[in-house]
């Protein structure tokens, strides 16, 4: 009888031992879940952090790039002013050269004559006594 109720009482320890074993799996599995659902959101806010930067750098980037477009837009246009300026004055320039060697060749056919001179010269008086 004594081995018997030896045995009952290491069936029923045994049996303890399995139901603390049983909660203690049940509290580790819980406590692995919660691990894991942590985890799970901590890697979810990471991403969306990452996300964030990522669409304002590009942002950035694409704010900067347009900066630096207009920049080298204006620069272009200021040096294509700058050329068309350099480009007028010396067209004027070589018309106001062209235009005094053309005055100049007139002037002599003209006055080499000496009656067309004498006119000329008196036309000139004439304007200048009616002014």
């Amino acid at each position: 009888m004594k081995a018997i109720g030896e045995r009952e009482r290491s069936i029923e320890n045994a049996l303890d031992a399995a139901e603390k074993a049983k909660q203690e799996m049940a509290r580790l599995t819980n406590e692995n879940e919660q691990l894991l659902k942590e985890a799970r959101a901590e890697r979810d806010l990471i991403l969306k952090e990452a996300k964030e930067i990522k669409e304002q750098l590009l942002k950035d980037a694409k704010d900067q790039a347009q900066v630096e477009g207009n920049r080298m837009i204006e620069k272009a246009r200021i040096e294509i002013n700058n050329q068309k300026a350099i480009a007028m004055a010396d067209v004027k320039n070589q018309v106001s050269k062209l235009s005094l060697e053309i005055a100049r060749h007139v002037l002599r056919q003209e006055l080499a004559d000496k009656g067309k001179q004498e006119a000329l010269v008196g036309e000139l008086l004439k304007e200048v006594k009616l002014n």
